[in-house]
This record gives structure tokens, sequence and C-alpha cells, in this order.
């Protein structure tokens, strides 16, 4: 037995961490060890290049690859677990796993370049100590420049294919790379024609270009974790399409906040409110499924009201079935008023009520009377606003 409940449990962690969507999970993998492989090898020939050919910029941009790197190695697990699906713990799933991550490489990016700008700041304090540069920094800074956006436009390609908001943030940080080693190579090549605070001067700008990148990533990742919602253009999209599906009479209280590369969607539909409670939940799923099948969005939950809640009366205050029947049955004389089918209507703080006799058992006259009766009680009752006697028709 004990191995038996291992064997599902074991079953149930590899479920775990399948891949919801096993394409993009794949290429976000395979892109992401190529950047790994890259960002190492630039890292390596950067800083010892910028040390051994006294270039600050050069150094500054090896560590900017080093960032990089650790940046992928966040991307890793991030996509690993990011994908992985809903459980007791996570039942809207992991994909704020990404953002979170991209959080994190914000924040350090921003942090680096601050630290720097600051070095590269106080290094031209002192104009007199900064030293020629050698010609090697250039070579490995055109060498840098080429890798870098030859990464950006291959990681762009696979995340606009699989659609990935942490693969897109990766990829355009390749294409800031690309940027801050052409600064490089400018400062570069100012100090190789005598002007020496060139090279320190390039420095600060790549230092400003790592910091603005890292602040703008920190601060989308932050809206997207307070529940930031849509874009009011795919805001109103969603809610013509909730409006457009068969049933749906009116919508208040749509509300929608981003998660990771899809969005969450909750909203109140208004349908017939004498219609059956089978007939309002079809309604409210069909248009479920025409926001899922139309919208990049993971989920929708759908509110069913008989009215717009937030321009009527709340039924909050008013009593529960037992009261309803045992306040008719007493108001009415009538104490077999619970044997007969009765349908209540909750509406505009009041209760329409629908009261269902059996063919054959009440003569007409007998259902006329009751009728009056219940017009009577409608006239000067609190609770109910109208009340509708039917005689079933016999069936053949």
């Amino acid at each position: 037995m004990k191995n038996h409940t291992h064997s599902h449990q074991s079953q149930d962690d590899i479920r775990a961490f399948e891949p919801m969507h096993p394409e993009r999970f794949a290429a976000a993998q395979k892109s992401t060890w190529v950047s790994i492989f890259t960002n190492l090898l630039l890292t390596f020939f950067q800083v010892m290049g910028g040390f051994f050919a006294h270039s600050q910029a050069l150094m500054a941009d090896g560590l900017h690859s080093l960032s990089d790197l650790l940046s992928d190695v966040l991307v890793l697990y991030a996509n690993r677990h990011g994908n992985r699906h809903a459980d007791a713990d996570h039942p809207y799933g992991h994909a704020r796993v990404e953002t979170a991550a991209t959080f994190i490489l914000g924040t350090f990016l921003a942090v680096l370049g601050v630290v720097l700008l600051v070095a590269a700041a106080m290094r031209l304090q002192h104009p007199e100590a900064l030293r020629a540069v050698n010609p090697l920094a250039l070579a490995i800074a055109i060498i840098a420049l080429v890798a870098k956006e030859g990464m950006f436009r291959y990681m762009l390609a696979v995340a606009k294919r699989v659609r990935s908001q942490m693969l897109v943030a990766n990829a355009w940080h390749a294409r800031s790379d690309a940027a801050s080693s052409l600064v490089v190579i400018v400062g570069v090549i100012g100090n190789l024609l005598g002007y020496s605070f060139f090279d320190l001067l390039a420095a600060a700008v790549v230092g400003v270009m790592i910091a603005h990148m890292g602040g703008k990533l920190a601060l989308e990742a932050m809206a997207e974790l307070i529940d930031t919602g849509l874009d009011a253009e795919e805001v109103e999209a969603i809610r013509q399409t909730l409006l457009n599906t068969h049933g749906v009479r009116g919508l208040h209280e749509l509300r929608t906040r981003k998660m990771a590369d899809s969005a969450l969607v909750d909203a109140h539909i208004v349908v017939d409110p004498k219609i059956s409670v089978s007939e309002g939940h079809y309604i409210a799923e069909s248009a479920r499924h025409a926001v899922l099948n139309n919208h990049q969005v993971m989920d929708v939950m759908v509110h069913i009201d008989p009215e717009d809640d937030m321009q009527t009366s709340s039924n909050a205050h008013l009593p529960g079935r037992p009261s309803l029947l045992a306040h008719l049955a007493e108001r009415l004389g009538d104490q077999s008023l619970p044997d007969y089918r009765v349908v209540f209507h909750y509406l505009d703080g009041k209760i329409d009520a629908e009261i269902y006799l059996e063919a054959g058992r009440q003569p007409t006259e007998q259902a006329d009377a009751l009728q009056a009766r219940c017009d009577e009680l409608v006239r000067d009752d609190g609770l109910f606003r109208a009340i509708h006697v039917h005689r079933s028709h016999a069936q053949s």
C-alpha cells in the first residue's frame, strides 16, 4: 500500500511540473541556454579584455553581460516554475513567477546601473589618473556588439512566436546590451583619438542605460503584481464580446487583471430574470467561452444577475424560502401552500411569486379566489410586489 501511495504522489509531482504550454516552454528553454552560453563567453572576454586593455567602459559592459548571465539563470527558473499547472496552494496557476522574476531582474539591473554610473563619475573627478586604452578593447567591443544584436533578433523572434512577456523583456534587454556595446565602441575610439575621458564617459552612459532598462522592467512587473488591469482598448473589446453573447441583456462590474502574458476577467452579466437557472448558467458559459476563444485570457468568472444590481435596490435583507412560504400560508389562509410549486423572484428589493396549482385538484373558481387573495395581499404587504397563480394543464 505504501509503495502504491508513493507511486501516485510521484506521478502527481511529475504532472505538476509538466508545462501548461510545452511549445512555449521548450522554445524558452532553448533560447535561454543559447543566451547563457553567449553571455558567459562575453563576460569573460569583456572583463578580462577591459582589465588588460585599461578600458573602464569595456569592463562596465562586461558586468552588464554578467548581469545578463544571472538573469538568464533566473529566466530558466521562472520558465520552469511559471509553466506549472494550478495546484491547491496556487489555484490560479504559477504564471506570476515570471512577473516576480522580471521584477527581481529589473531591480538588480537598476542597482547595477547606478553603481556603474557612480563609479565612473568618481573616476572622472581625477582626469590626471586616466590611462590610454589598448586597441584590443575596440576589437572586443565590436565582437560583443555583433553577438548581442544577433541575440536580440533571435530571442525576439522566439518570444513573439510563443507569446512570452518575459522572453520579450529578455530580448529587449539584449538589444540594450547591443546599444551599450555601441556606446563602448564610441568611448574607446574617442580614447584612442586622444580624448582619454571618453572611455569613462562611455562607462557612465552604459550605467545610465542599464539603470533605465532595469527601472522600466521593475515598474512594469510591479504594476502587474498590484493587479493592474488591461488597457482600455482591450477591456472594451472584451465588453463587446460579452454583450454580443445571445441572452446577455446587460453588463456591469467588468474587471480585469494581468497575469504574465495573459489575464483574468470577472464580469456580471444581466439575463432575463424569469428564465431557468440552467438557461442562465448556459448563457454564462457561452459568454465565458466567447472571451476565452477571442482574447488572450487565462480564465473568466461570469456572475449571473437577474437585474443590474448597480442600479436597483439590494435583496440581501429579504427572507429566504422557508420564511416566505410560511408568511404566504399565514396571509392567504392556505396551509397546503408549501405543497404547491412556488417560484420566487428577488427583484429590486421586492419579491415576485408564481404559484403553480396542479390540474384537476383545484377548480377554476378556487384558483380565481386564490388569485384575488394574492392581489389583496400585494396591496398592503411590504415583501411582495406581485403574485401570479397558474393552473397547470392536464397532460394527455
